[in-house]
């Protein structure tokens, strides 16, 4: 047990940590390497890997996930807007990359082979783009002279452009969705909203009659006749095999049937194995981590942290909300992995990274030695 009276670096930070948002984010991890050992091996056995080669990359994976997650969750503030900006800069000149130099799959080209190992730069470029616009968002509350706002704009234009190019409409959704909510909180006027909005729509409308695959998904969304839905009805149907408590581990039919159990769709692979009732407890956790930063955002009085928590908490809980919503049929189909419990090195990573900031930003901190924190300097008294 950690004492309040003790003076390392350590012990400030378990004191000043949501120790219960940390409990929930290993209490998802968990459920991933137990959902790995679930869906994994069938999808390994159709490559002709070796059975448990997706679940030994998974826990592989763990290890900087954890690493990064618990020492991100230690840097001052300063350090996490410096680091941003490298991060954003980097993934920014790597997601115009993948439009030479990445493989192309299933029409897209998302991911970058660096030194040997696969990367997707739009993983790690959301968490970055966050924290900026939360940033400007919050100069431009503190000094209405600069032009935070167009800065703002301008790199959401440049971020919307390089994800439409690969294609990435998903990623495209998400990063509108979370740059309209920071615009929202920031205190932008209605009609401002109402226009990115419009924009959206006629983005959305404009891709649904030029790009075939987009305009595909959304006619299968509506008119389940129109196309091959025998993905989505599988993963439909194996909430109804599971019922409450599902058939029991290793009982499951969905992961030998579908190609992406492990990654897309691990959330019907726990329906039908584990039931209904673990669905809502990882839908729990979930809500746990987003709500709880909210909470933090809400009682901030510094504008950078409160829109930087809100952001990444709406991040968060979005994607996991669109993951979960494709695998009960709820929006049209989109390749995005259910965070923490999904397989994917960059995706796992560079959710520690955000989440990581998320634990940092919301630390406790008494508003009389604010300035101390901001160089890193952890406040004496601070409660968890």
């Amino acid at each position: 047990m950690v004492s309040r009276v003790e003076r390392t670096p350590f012990a400030a930070w378990w004191w000043t940590v949501d120790r219960l948002t940390l409990a929930a984010m290993l209490g998802l991890m968990l459920a991933g390497i137990v959902l790995s050992l679930a869906a994994s091996p069938p999808v390994a056995a159709r490559l002709g890997l070796e059975p448990f080669y997706f679940v030994n990359r998974h826990i592989l994976f763990l290890i900087p996930t954890i690493a990064v997650l618990i020492a991100t969750s230690f840097l001052p503030l300063r350090h996490i807007r410096r680091i941003a900006l490298i991060v954003f800069a980097v993934s920014l000149v790597l997601l115009f990359m993948t439009l030479v130099y990445g493989a192309e799959v299933k029409g897209a080209r998302r991911w970058l082979t660096i030194l040997g190992v696969s990367v997707q730069p739009s993983e790690f470029l959301k968490p970055a783009f966050v924290i900026l616009i939360a940033w400007l968002f919050g100069e431009s509350a503190r000094r209405p002279e600069m032009p935070a706002n167009t800065i703002a704009l301008a790199l959401l234009v440049t971020v919307v452009l390089g994800l439409v190019m690969q294609p990435d409409f998903g990623q495209t959704v998400l990063i509108l969705a979370v740059w309209g909510a920071l615009f929202f909180l920031a205190g932008m006027r209605l009609i401002w909203v109402a226009g990115l909005g419009g924009a959206a729509i006629v983005g959305l409308t404009t891709a649904y009659f030029v790009v075939p695959h987009v305009a595909r998904r959304i006619k299968r969304f509506i008119d389940p006749a129109s196309g091959d839905t025998f993905n989505i009805d599988q993963a439909v149907e194996s909430f109804v095999r599971g019922g409450w408590f599902g058939r029991g581990p290793g009982e499951g039919t969905v992961k030998r049937i579908l190609p992406e159990s492990h990654t897309d769709f691990v959330f019907a692979v726990a329906a039908e194995e584990f039931g209904i009732v673990l669905c809502l407890v990882l839908l729990l956790l979930f809500t746990v981590i987003v709500l709880r930063a909210l909470l933090h955002a809400l009682r901030n009085h510094d504008p950078f942290q409160r829109f930087a928590a809100a952001g990444l908490a709406i991040l968060f809980g979005l994607q996991s909300a669109i993951n979960m919503a494709v695998n009960a049929h709820l929006i049209p189909a989109k390749g995005m992995t259910l965070p923490f419990v999904s397989y994917g090195g960059s995706s796992m990573i560079s959710l520690a990274w955000g989440m990581g900031m998320l634990l940092a930003l919301t630390r406790e901190r008494p508003r009389t030695n604010y300035l101390a924190s901001q160089d890193g300097l952890v406040p004496t008294g601070s409660r968890a």
